[in-house]
């Protein structure tokens, strides 16, 4: 999010247009308010890598706040938008945030999460009122700070979280090197050639902000000198009239929004123009095969697809060539030598299903949890895993079949059940419970939960009415289950291990929940 010398040799020209409201910030501006809140957060005595947080959704000043901390050589971490206070306050107590900015919008969850963090010592309101000494607004804040860069300037970098598989968010924490801001890490460089990125492109983002997706792609566009049309929410007919009306070239999106296109009414489809797109780069979650012909069938062959985690253990990629000879890939190596491995780590060969291991090609650990960062590396510290269960085929292209912890994916969202099986285990009538995902034509998967009920409770719509506002007052809204059935027993091994298997596999057959 660093505008670099574009601030002086294109002042006006907008860095970033808000898609739904049109509100455009220039380059100029950008500059401006970025170094006002980097002189405050080092008045406010935030040092090299310290950290901060953002809890906000997508709006016009998300890119400066971010930029803040690139430029201070802080570590900022974005928090998913729809978090309950709880789930908020337990990331800002484990990042070591000092400071939290937020918006009129989410001020209320905002505040009740900081009520409960003793290290939060300031949160700034980008666009509503302050209250006391210890909420600010952010405008009458920085108002009076300069407009020039620090003089200590150093590279900052974004911390942000993956939930675990029990649940639990991990920050993915790297080593930041002391180096000036605008000499970008070499990722990021390599990430910009492999998505064909150039100077003055016009970028469409249609995704949260606080995804690492979406803020890399508005990140590079930035300090590429280029422009970021930024939708507030997706929609599937305006992100169409958007790549007509701004001459759209490099988009991102998940396959869930392909999907959601491609099922609009062919006069929608066929309204709006698409001469000036170069680039559209997919991710999240494999994309079902039929969609993907599809969608290359409609745009043409400037489809690009990539894999990897928020650890960036390994990535992987091809383009649309590449995958119309090899359907259902996603990808071949680019960064990190992938291992198919089997239960007893041993090599599978090529067809054969494993777990997916990547020889590392970054280092990174889960941010103060060397517990769980142990968990997901070999013995030697030398590779590592997400999970994800695939093969590879003879040509070393990586298919996914499954994920080995049952991790849902609804619409490109990572899901882990085991936070809500935690939660409904505690309800008064529930006896037992899982939770795990069911298909879904729109989102790939959505959320099922399976319960046991007490003795002498009736299961019914009533019931389950009722577990459902129980689980939508303790979790963001895209963990809740949207159906729940009711079993007389759920099926435990003797150990006391949940066979989930068997209740899933109810719902997908023979199929998996990666149809490739």
């Amino acid at each position: 999010m660093y505008p670099g010398a574009y601030a002086a040799t294109r002042p006006n020209q907008p860095a970033l247009i808000m898609a739904g409201s049109g509100e455009t910030v220039t380059y100029a501006e950008l500059e401006a308010r970025t170094n006002r809140l980097t002189h405050f957060l080092r008045a406010k005595g935030l040092r090299r890598l310290d950290h901060y947080a953002i809890f906000m959704e997508n709006n016009a000043r998300y890119v400066e706040t971010c930029g803040a901390g690139e430029r201070a050589g802080l570590y900022y971490t974005c928090v998913n938008s729809f978090l309950t206070p709880d789930e908020l306050a337990y990331i800002l107590i484990n990042s070591e945030s000092k400071l939290l900015i937020t918006s009129e919008e989410k001020r209320d969850v905002a505040l009740a999460a900081a009520r409960q963090c003793p290290n939060i010592a300031l949160c700034l309101v980008v666009d509503g009122p302050g209250e006391g000494e210890n909420i600010l607004n952010l405008d009458e804040a920085t108002k009076l700070y300069p407009d020039t860069p620090v003089a200590d300037e150093s590279l900052g970098l974004a911390m942000l979280y993956s939930s675990g598989t029990t649940g639990r968010p991990k920050g993915i924490s790297r080593p930041l090197p002391e180096q000036p801001p605008a000499q970008a890490l070499p990722v990021y460089d390599a990430l910009g050639r492999l998505w064909r990125f150039r100077e003055g492109l016009i970028y469409l983002s249609p995704a949260p902000l606080y995804h690492a997706a979406p803020h890399l792609g508005v990140n590079l566009t930035i300090r590429m000198g280029g422009t970021a049309i930024i939708m507030e929410r997706f929609n599937a007919e305006q992100f169409l009239r958007l790549i007509e009306t701004h001459e759209v070239t490099h988009t991102q999106l998940v396959p869930t929004m392909f999907s959601r296109m491609l099922k609009l009414p062919e006069d929608a489809r066929g309204r709006y123009g698409r001469p000036s797109l170069e680039v559209a780069i997919h991710a999240a979650a494999p994309c079902p095969v039929q969609v993907k012909q599809q969608m290359i069938d409609w745009w043409g062959p400037i489809i690009l697809e990539y894999y990897g985690s928020t650890e960036a253990m390994g990535f992987t990629a091809c383009d649309s060539a590449e995958w119309l000879a090899h359907k259902g890939t996603v990808g071949r190596p680019l960064f990190g030598e992938i291992h198919i491995l089997d239960a007893n780590g041993k090599p599978c060969p090529p067809g054969t299903i494993g777990e997916v291991w990547f020889k590392l090609a970054s280092q990174f650990s889960y941010f103060n949890d060397a517990k769980r960062t142990a968990e997901v590396l070999n013995a030697d510290g030398t590779m590592g895993t997400v999970g994800d269960v695939g093969y590879l085929d003879a040509d070393g292209f990586l298919y996914l079949t499954d994920r080995s912890s049952f991790m849902i994916i609804s619409g490109g969202v990572n899901i882990y059940p085991q936070e809500c099986e935690d939660l409904l285990i505690t309800h008064p009538k529930v006896a037992d419970a899982a939770v795990f995902g069911v298909p879904n034509a729109d989102l790939g998967e959505e959320v099922k939960a399976a319960i046991q009920l007490m003795p002498g409770i009736a299961p019914g719509p009533d019931t389950e009415a009722e577990l459902i506002t129980f689980c939508g007052q303790h979790l963001a809204r895209f963990k809740v289950p949207r159906s729940i059935d009711f079993e007389d027993e759920l099926p435990r091994l003797p150990t006391g291990k949940l066979y989930k298997r068997i209740l899933r596999d109810r719902y997908w057959g023979d199929k998996t929940s990666r149809i490739v």
